[in-house]
């Protein structure tokens, strides 16, 4: 069954791309969201890793295969739409991609969180410190984005205790599964031993793919989402997390170092050499 579905979503792709007819592609894109989270849901009642999940049981494997270590400082990305978490370790001067999670479950639709209850998951420039870390949660291990952050307040964004945590439920929170959520609490807290303040974590609405930016080039969040794009871009040109300031309610980023300031938080104020927004 599966298979035939993905075959019918190709399908449409193809239709979608030939008559360049977004309602077809947004019906393929939400089909394939559909298809992808009952996966996810079946898998987790199950007991079964979701696909895609590394072999967690290989832990000190895998990293010595990528030449790292426990304790190396961590970045982590979130891909909304993909279901996508990316854990990256530093080796050497620059971050190196040591791992894709599967994220069980978030809440909402593409786009920001804007107030409690709304049930959103976020997007944007996050930071994370050891406080934010909760191991008695009740959803087994979580940390705590830092929902609302200087942005998010700047908009007059409401929320709290948005997480990343086990299981498979979400109302406005990143679920990637206990034993999933067990490994990256593992490289975590061996980061904050070695040294490292705080860790980013860049929670992006998609992949800037040609279908993303095709289905998405006229949306409610363009500017919002052109702003996150040039922290993604930075990043994946130089691998080193940018830094983040907030300047007239926007986002504006800027290089990152490979000292401590790569860990800063996101900025209070404009940068004193950039033109107001």
């Amino acid at each position: 069954m599966r298979i035939l579905f993905g075959l019918l979503i190709a399908a449409l792709i193809i239709i979608g791309f030939a008559h360049e007819s977004r309602p077809v592609m947004r019906l393929v894109d939400g089909a394939w969201r559909f298809v992808e989270r009952t996966d996810h849901l079946y898998r987790y009642r199950m007991g079964k890793p979701l696909r895609g999940t590394p072999d967690l049981g290989r832990l000190g494997d895998r990293l010595k295969a990528q030449g790292l270590s426990l304790g190396a400082p961590v970045f982590i990305r979130i891909f909304k739409k993909e279901s996508e978490l990316e854990l990256w370790m530093k080796k050497g001067a620059r971050y190196v991609r040591f791992a894709t999670y599967p994220i069980c479950r978030w809440s909402g639709d593409l786009g920001p969180k804007l107030a409690q209850g709304d049930r959103q998951s976020p997007e944007g420039f996050y930071t994370v410190a050891r406080r934010q870390l909760n191991p008695n949660s009740r959803w087994h291990l979580s940390f705590n984005l830092g929902y609302p952050n200087t942005f998010d307040r700047a908009q007059k964004r409401t929320g709290d205790y948005l997480m990343v945590h086990g299981g498979c439920g979400s109302i406005g929170c990143y679920a990637v599964t206990n034993p999933v959520i067990d490994e990256i609490w593992r490289i975590i807290t061996k980061a904050f031993d070695a040294g490292q303040p705080r860790f980013h974590v860049h929670v992006m609405p998609f992949r800037w793919t040609g279908w993303n930016t095709r289905l998405h080039e006229v949306d409610r969040w363009g500017d919002f989402w052109t702003d996150l794009r040039a922290g993604h871009d930075l990043f994946e040109k130089t691998n080193l997390p940018p830094r983040v300031s907030v300047c007239n309610g926007r986002y504006v980023v800027e290089p990152g170092s490979t000292g401590a300031g790569e860990h800063a938080d996101v900025g209070k104020r404009c940068p004193a050499d950039k033109p107001l927004i």
